[in-house]
């Protein structure tokens, strides 16, 4: 069977990416009619540099999502034969499956295009949920820390530049080597840090609906029964329905990655609460005999959200970058993982005769965080303007 040239290749690779350009015409099409309605994310189509960060980021995450649909091998899997194969390469034995390597073989005959459409799974299944664990701690901390000040604000200031001081990548780093995740750490982090959120959505409705006590207690067991029953599967490995599970591997890069990104939310969040305490619309919550809480999670928050927003977008550019840099290293994935930074490592060994293997995950990964960076400076430039 021939070889594919590039034009074929190109070809071949925007019919198997169909699902993904299904979602994103839906996607880009229904929220730019919607887009008077949609307040922030609906600006985004004020400007050229939205839309592009908007359909990067939508893209990879579509890619992510129907990654099973978009390959054509198992990104595993090894054919004989097709070692460090050139993009467009034939198999010898189709056997009924697809037929050809579309970006060519790895150092272990493995297909380069299954690995970088699975590889963004693998990214997308971690920075985005690790930034918003992150940024839900940070505000669970920052708020008070800002608010209520003395003693409180100074020793949370302290942890936070205490983490803060350590270089990021060295910090991430020797948080997933294999010597620290032998030790309790992990755990009792994985414990404290996934607490976090279930104590802010308790906060969130006690703060709303106190004057309420049957929708007050309702809420308030649901929240609680929830929270728990994620955290005892995450933090403990105890969820008896195996719901609630993650890789202890996945599960320290998870950690690593919350405990990086939260201090610098909790410094964002405590500089925004005292900005905005002093303003107007808080003094006449006060004055209502509002709670420091309800104040704090309903009058400030609400008015900090575009900055926390922009920070959120870039934060999961740098975790992706920070993954990449991990798997790179070969630390806290498993050395045959499909993501990114574990298969640059791979090429870069053939780099010079072998291009491939490694600049199609390289560009991958630019391209996402591309379009982070892009969207957090639209999203920038929107909050500016409320």
């Amino acid at each position: 069977m021939a070889p594919l040239d590039w034009g074929q290749i190109l070809l071949c690779m925007a019919w198997r990416f169909w699902p993904v350009w299904l979602a994103l015409g839906a996607t880009l099409a229904l929220s730019f009619a919607l887009r008077e309605r949609l307040g922030l994310y609906g600006r985004l189509f004020d400007s050229a540099t939205g839309v592009a960060g908007l359909g990067l980021g939508l893209f990879w995450l579509f890619t992510a999502g129907f990654a099973d649909l978009i390959v054509t091998h198992d990104p595993l899997a090894q054919i004989s034969g097709l070692k460090n194969a050139p993009p467009g390469s034939a198999l010898p034995d189709p056997s009924g499956g697809y037929r050809w390597y579309l970006l060519g073989g790895d150092s272990l005959a493995r297909d380069v295009f299954s690995r970088m459409a699975m590889g963004a799974r693998r990214v997308l299944a971690i920075a985005p949920a690790a930034t918003l664990v992150a940024l839900v701690a940070g505000l669970t901390l920052g708020l008070p820390a800002g608010y209520l000040r003395g003693w409180l604000d100074g020793a949370l200031s302290f942890l936070a530049n205490l983490v803060l001081a350590f270089p990021v990548i060295l910090l991430f780093y020797l948080l997933v080597t294999p010597e620290i995740r032998q030790t309790a750490l992990p755990m009792a982090l994985a414990a404290v840090l996934f607490a976090l959120p279930t104590v802010f959505a308790l906060l969130l409705w006690h703060s709303r609906f106190r004057t309420s006590p049957m929708l007050w207690g309702t809420g308030m067991a649901a929240i609680l029964g929830l929270g728990l029953w994620i955290w005892a599967g995450l933090a403990l490995d105890a969820d008896p329905l195996g719901i609630w599970a993650m890789d202890p591997g996945l599960l320290n890069v998870f950690v690593a990655v919350v405990f990086v990104n939260a201090p610098g939310v909790f410094r964002i969040a405590r500089s925004l609460t005292i900005e905005l305490a002093t303003r107007d619309h808080v003094a006449a919550a006060r004055t209502r005999g509002e709670g420091p809480w309800f104040i704090m999670l309903w009058e400030i928050l609400p008015n900090a959200r575009g900055p926390l927003i922009v920070d959120g977008c870039l934060r999961v550019g740098y975790t992706t970058i920070l993954l990449g840099t991990l798997g790179f290293f070969g630390l806290g994935v498993s050395p045959e993982s499909p993501d990114w930074g574990s298969t640059i490592n791979a090429g870069r060994r053939v780099l010079a005769l072998y291009p491939h293997a490694a600049v199609v995950p390289a560009l991958a990964l630019t391209s996402l965080v591309l379009g982070l960076n892009l969207l957090a400076d639209a999203l920038r430039e929107g909050a500016a303007r409320d």
